[in-house]
């Protein structure tokens, strides 16, 4: 059974590549291969958030995502995965494509998360014990299940789900209040990595992607009905034009113990976002800084950060940057002014 398994990959894999001519004498279809419609094939998500149509950043690019390296960010066949060296002979494996080292050489955004927080002694509870990606994700996550999904975020999309381990939670103050209100991801990721001043013109002209990294925050939107943990992502495109991204995001850096009500409440920060203004970046000595903790993404709201343009390998900060095209992606929307408002009140203890 396993021999049949492994020589059906291997036809597939050469089909794929295009070193093997079909021998039903016709293309394979979509819907006769579940791992063609999967994201890690398609890599839909991006396209799906981009698209001038769903409010992209090709509205200020004008260039098609077509055109763009971006759409090669896929699997384009088995081999990426499951292909191992036995015996001086290429072979498939299930257990190579379990090792997480082969996830982490594409997730970059986890694995940057999991140097962080190794830095500062506070893994990941589950990475603590051990646990690798595949102990949560399912293989239909991976290969697809014929259905061709726009985003990972998409409902549907993914099997993954805190409540699958944790069928329960403790009874604490914390539960009792917010209930069925806050995702589990709201109250125990400890923080987001976030892309800002992606540079959109070097992408264009070189085929890089340069930008500078930060962290240390998290920011609350809404998803799937609940308040969920989110990212954000800033662009510059065409010298002075700037767009910003929000997202849901469910980063690999989680808490045993939730935050605690003055971790979200009451903070300035709040109460800054409830003003209508908050500054996210800024320069210090030449260097990008960031705010810190849990930051609100709301509609109306001016979010203020430091852009700089890309010029022979240098950053250079742009005095006077257009003001950014918002963009709420991945099926995530901005909080209500009655959910900043309860979040600018004090509460517990």
């Amino acid at each position: 059974m396993k021999r049949t398994l492994v020589i059906q990959l291997i036809v597939l894999n050469l089909i794929l590549l295009g070193l093997l001519g079909n021998p039903y004498g016709q293309e394979i279809k979509k819907e006769n291969c579940f791992f063609l419609t999967s994201l890690h094939y398609t890599a839909k998500g991006m396209e799906y958030w981009y698209d001038k149509a769903n409010g992209g950043l090709e509205i200020l690019s004008g260039v098609l995502y077509s055109n763009l390296g971006c759409k090669n960010c896929h699997t384009s066949g088995c081999d990426r995965c499951h292909k191992v060296e036995k015996d001086k002979k290429a072979a498939y494996s299930t257990k190579a494509a379990k090792n997480q080292t082969i996830c982490l050489e594409c997730h970059a955004r986890e694995k940057a998360i999991m140097g962080i927080d190794k830095a500062h002694k506070q893994e990941d509870v589950h990475l603590a014990k051990g646990m690798k990606c595949m102990d949560c994700h399912s293989s239909r996550e991976m290969h697809g299940d014929g259905v061709e999904y726009i985003s990972l975020k998409q409902p549907g999309a993914m099997d993954t789900k805190c409540e699958k381990c944790h069928p329960s939670v403790k009874q604490t103050d914390s539960h009792t209040v917010h209930g069925d209100k806050l995702d589990c991801k709201a109250c125990h990721v400890r923080h987001v990595v976030s892309c800002t001043n992606c540079h959109f013109d070097t992408l264009i002209k070189e085929g890089k992607r340069v930008a500078i990294p930060v962290s240390g925050w998290v920011f609350l939107m809404n998803y799937g009905r609940k308040v969920s943990s989110a990212s954000m992502q800033t662009f510059v495109v065409k010298g002075d034009k700037t767009f910003f991204m929000f997202a849901p995001h469910m980063s690999h850096s989680v808490m045993k113990e939730g935050r605690k009500c003055g971790d979200c409440h009451g903070t300035k920060t709040m109460k800054d976002v409830q003003s209508g203004k908050v500054t996210l970046t800024w320069l210090e000595e030449g260097k990008v800084k960031n705010l810190k903790g849990v930051i609100p993404v709301v509609k109306g709201v001016d979010y203020q950060c430091v852009y700089q343009d890309r010029r022979e390998g240098k950053w250079v900060t742009i005095q006077n940057p257009a003001k950014p095209l918002y963009h709420y992606a991945a099926f995530g929307e901005p909080l209500s002014q009655e959910q900043l408002n309860k979040l600018a009140e004090r509460m517990g203890k």
